[in-house]
């Protein structure tokens, strides 16, 4: 156990904080976090890698770097109310922070009643999905890669009395989750 705390120092002072995630709240969450937890038994080796790890056939945990860029985007504030869409991982760290948080980890096209200050989902998708948009409160936000290609975008969604605005913020290349592939084909 003593090797995978280093490494869990190791992933905070390597990985995240040299990504300019200045936010000392999500440091603190990292170190303390189990991520072995997260992975499938016996590959407990992986958690602190710099690679999406798989905790569930096509199922993903996002970089360690790539979930501290977005979770210090996302700014989750104690009192929040958080869901985490395949992100075991996520959900645990903003759960830290004092939000509330609940998980969709089966049906993902099923987003839960009332809405939510914090979404973060740990897969990529094409694009994210308008009921996603639509569970955001007036000032939510919504974490989410976006790939349709070798190279996915980050991306921060905020709700608006105006609408809902996107904005990229970062490179990531984590696997498209199942369901949540571009559907490319001919027009007419």
């Amino acid at each position: 156990m003593a090797d995978l705390a280093a490494a869990r120092l190791n992933m905070v002072e390597s990985q995240v904080r040299t990504a300019d995630v200045t936010d000392v709240r999500l440091h603190d969450a990292m170190r303390i976090l189990a991520r072995e937890q997260f992975v499938p038994q016996g590959r407990a080796y992986l958690a602190y890698a710099d690679i999406e790890v798989e905790y569930a056939p096509g199922r993903f945990l996002l970089k360690p770097r790539d979930l501290g860029k977005l979770l210090q985007a996302l700014k989750p504030m104690p009192g929040e109310r958080a869901l985490a869409i395949a992100a075991p991982y996520a959900a645990a760290v903003v759960e830290t922070l004092r939000v509330e948080v609940v998980r969709v980890d089966d049906d993902l096209g099923q987003v839960p009643e009332g809405g939510f200050d914090v979404i973060v989902c740990e897969g990529a998708v094409a694009r994210a999905p308008d009921a996603w948009l639509a569970a955001l409160n007036l000032g939510g936000r919504l974490g989410v890669v976006e790939r349709d290609g070798p190279v996915g975008k980050a991306c921060l969604y905020i709700r608006t009395q105006d609408g809902v605005g996107r904005r990229a913020l970062f490179d990531a290349t984590p696997p498209v989750l199942p369901g949540y592939a571009a559907q490319h084909g001919f027009a007419l």
